[in-house]
């Protein structure tokens, strides 16, 4: 999932998830059943975004 660190989508002050054409991509290239990265991205997408939200949230008041 780290070679989608350049394909987020980010929101003022919030990250708010993949570009999730480019991440199907990705998988394509990479060899990856399309249909299981179809089901298991947005639960993946789902933490990097809390994980994410939450470490901005701790740099701004840290």
């Amino acid at each position: 999932m780290q070679r989608l660190g350049g394909q987020l989508r980010i929101a003022p002050g919030a990250v708010i998830g993949w570009d999730m054409g480019a991440a199907l991509a990705l998988g394509h290239a990479l060899g990856v059943n399309a249909l299981i990265a179809a089901e298991i991205l947005p639960e993946i997408e789902a933490v990097m975004v809390r994980t994410l939200n939450a470490q901005m949230e701790g740099s701004r008041h840290g």
